[in-house]
């Protein structure tokens, strides 16, 4: 029998063999597949596989600059990044997209960055608005927001989202300034545009260039960036439950087929959280709500305000919302874990027993990584 003198066989297989192979995959075992050689990338392509959210654990202080990634196809196997710089250890992420993080450094200076490849997008500074609505940079790095006679020294980013092409890196970055107005920033912007009407702002998603915008009075809003901009309001008078600390726990959440949801988060009083999931209906000029029971095969990411498909992975659980929070206590803000809901039997379950402090995950977050082949 003949040898085969092609050292570079395992390259050349046959693409349909390639195609039962990587279908049999996990998503971790796949990723590693595609990178082994151009032609298995190639054969990659035709592969149809569900991205997988992980979970992105941040430094505890400044002397450590990876962070840990938890895969829950892998549940015994945590990750660490390559070191990602000092700067990045003394900023605070706000928001994800794909593989890349919205990062505000300790003087508020706000910058897009990917996590694998380290590609960084500075954006405008905080103060560079057009509109109505001016902000000052104080001494001690500070701002004051000024709007007609009134004067805010206090200013939160509320409910930050953006979008970015992994091909084109053309972005889009929005957030709300205070309860004054949601600004936005495109790529090649050196200010802040400001959007009419979008003042006390509840939560945000922007998904396939629409922003969804509900304000804390019940005004829901859809925002149009895919040509000109344009918007429909639906007008309503809206009853929003609220928490014993009298403050709407309410989030936007916009299903894989568009479908927009209302979820609110319950404290019950024994040391779990309930939620209540409405779908949005609108009729007219106002909106209307239908109970949601069950998400079929897909799971919610709470704080993305999206769902995806979960049925065909590993370790992910289908009609579910995963989510972040503190059971033991409504105040106790040292306490803080990864959950999930199961609105079939409306029970919380604990996903993983991180070793890590309750700081870390507080601020932990949920990402659905892009892998470039390189």
């Amino acid at each position: 029998m003949e040898k085969n003198q092609n050292p570079n066989s395992w390259s050349e297989l046959p693409l349909d063999l390639l195609n039962l192979v990587f279908e049999r995959l996990n998503f971790a075992d796949f990723q590693r597949a595609k990178s082994v050689c151009s032609s298995w990338f190639s054969a990659s392509t035709t592969v149809r596989k569900n991205q997988i959210p992980l979970l992105i654990l941040f430094p505890e202080d400044d002397n450590n600059s990876s962070c840990t990634l938890f895969n829950p196809e892998e549940k015994d196997r945590l990750y660490k990044t390559q070191d990602l710089g000092v700067e990045f250890a003394k900023s605070v992420c706000v928001a994800t997209y794909g593989s890349w993080l919205l990062m505000q450094d300790s003087k508020y200076n706000l910058y897009i960055f990917n996590i694998f490849t380290r590609e960084r997008n500075d954006l405008p500074s905080v103060e560079s608005q057009l509109g109505m609505v001016k902000v000052e940079r104080t001494i001690d790095d500070r701002f004051r927001i000024i709007q007609d006679v009134s004067v805010s020294e206090n200013m939160d980013m509320e409910s930050p989202v953006f979008w970015i092409d992994e091909e084109s890196k053309d972005y889009i970055v929005l957030w709300g300034l205070g309860d004054r107005c949601v600004v936005y920033a495109k790529k090649g912007n050196t200010s802040w545009n400001q959007i009419p009407e979008t003042s006390d702002c509840c939560d945000m998603v922007y998904k396939d260039h629409k922003l969804y915008f509900l304000r804390n009075a019940g005004t829901f809003k859809i925002f149009n960036f895919s040509g000109e901009m344009d918007n429909k309001t639906f007008k309503v008078v809206h009853f929003c439950m609220v928490n014993s600390m009298g403050r709407p726990k309410t989030k936007l959440v916009v299903t894989v087929t568009g479908k927009v949801l209302e979820v609110r988060k319950i404290w019950t009083g024994s040391r779990t959280w309930s939620f209540s999931v409405q779908k949005i209906c609108s009729s007219g000029n106002f909106k209307k709500y239908k109970k949601v029971d069950c998400l079929g095969d897909e799971a919610m990411l709470l704080d993305l305000g999206i769902t995806v498909p979960a049925n065909d992975i590993e370790g992910f659980n289908r009609n579910c919302i995963y989510f972040c929070g503190s059971p033991r206590s409504f105040h106790d803000k040292n306490t803080s874990d990864i959950f999930l809901f199961n609105l079939e039997t409306q029970k919380m379950e604990l996903l993983h027993k991180f070793d890590c402090s309750s700081h870390q995950l507080s601020r932990a977050r949920w990402f659905l990584p892009s892998f470039t082949h390189t």
